[in-house]
């Protein structure tokens, strides 16, 4: 049997966005009126279709059904513990307390240097902190739990009492238990659950919101020419699996971001693809998260223009995924990102 997906596409902004919604000729997007569209894109493994929303009724009665349960899914406003998805993106910091985390290992791993980048990122805007002892870039070793816990406890001790959302990045049951135990808000665990079998069952016995990322074996083989029968619908079809097994588990459906994971097990061709495409993945149901900040494609596409922090390939990618509906950007330079998003808006609005 032929299984299709529906990729929301064609979109407006601001006025042009209203003016389409109230006369109903667009549909907004995750219940937010500023932005809509007006056209979805088809897609099976063997052919693509572009099918104006006008234009459903005409479609088979299995095709239709089919388009008009994603529309639903992609349309409805979005709920999640502590966020509100009304002013999109929310931008999540980050903030490495490791030695030799890809980008900015070993600055803020020693005293207060954590502490005090922690509340610079706040200061310029983030409204999630994803704090993480471990790192997962490409060729990197597993460390274990009390190295682990060791470099993030002192700098959480210290966050925690200042009551903003706080985002444990951590793929170890272990280490997400110590983590609810200390206050954090939302667990981010890169395996997508395939690295401890045991973090479902803190997930639901907890109730802790959570996301689920793609990743593509592990931080030590990733990147060790990744293949795919089709990268975006293989990503798609672990999304589908993994959120029906979570679900069964008895964790809640607001509890849930997804997060496929550029840079996580592909290669160029595929985070292009999944980048161009992204806007599929708001028929699964559920906020959208990426991360592009300083992201090694960035170079692989500036060449002779790349630089140490990447930040213009940063802001043009989190600019785009704006343009297409994503809900939170995870980076680095939050002053900078936050400035782009402040005069595009003033712009595209």
């Amino acid at each position: 049997m032929i299984k299709y997906y529906t990729r929301p596409c064609n979109f407006y902004y601001g006025k042009k966005s209203l003016k389409k919604v109230k006369k109903k000729l667009s549909i907004p997007l995750h219940g937010n009126n500023l932005i809509s569209f007006d056209t979805i894109e088809l897609i099976s493994r063997k052919s693509k279709k572009i099918i104006n929303i006008q234009s459903i009724k005409n479609q088979s009665k299995k095709i239709k059904k089919k388009i008009l349960l994603d529309i639903n899914q992609i349309s409805k406003k979005k709920k999640f513990k502590n966020l509100s998805f009304s002013n999109t993106p929310i931008i999540m910091g980050i903030l490495n307390l490791t030695p030799d985390s890809f980008s900015d290992g070993g600055k803020y791993n020693k005293k207060n240097t954590g502490l005090n980048h922690a509340k610079k990122l706040f200061s310029d805007g983030c409204q999630i902190l994803d704090i993480g002892g471990e790192s997962t870039r490409p060729g990197s070793k597993e460390i274990d739990v009390n190295t682990e816990w060791k470099r993030i406890f002192p700098t959480l001790s210290k966050l925690i009492k200042m009551k903003k959302i706080i985002s444990l990045d951590t793929r170890k049951s272990v280490i997400m238990k110590k983590g609810i135990q200390n206050h954090i808000n939302i667990i981010n665990d890169v395996s997508g659950l395939n690295h401890d079998p045991e973090s479902i069952k803190i997930l639901s016995e907890t109730n802790i919101p959570f996301i689920i990322q793609h990743m593509k074996g592990s931080p030590r083989t990733m990147q060790k020419n990744p293949k795919y029968k089709n990268v975006l619908l293989d990503i798609y079809d672990f999304f589908d699996k993994k959120i029906k097994y979570v679900r069964s588990k008895g964790v809640y459906h607001n509890n849930i971001i997804i997060d496929p994971g550029i840079g996580f097990g592909k290669n160029l061709k595929h985070n292009i693809t999944l980048l161009k495409n992204i806007s599929i993945f708001h028929s699964l149901g559920f906020p959208v998260m990426l991360g592009t900040s300083r992201k090694r494609f960035i170079k692989d596409l500036s060449g002779k223009n790349d630089s140490k922090e990447r930040l213009g390939g940063t802001i043009a990618s989190c600019l785009f995924l704006i343009m297409q509906g994503v809900q939170i950007l995870r980076v680095h330079n939050v002053n900078e990102v936050q400035q782009s998003i402040k005069i595009f808006n003033s712009l595209k609005f």
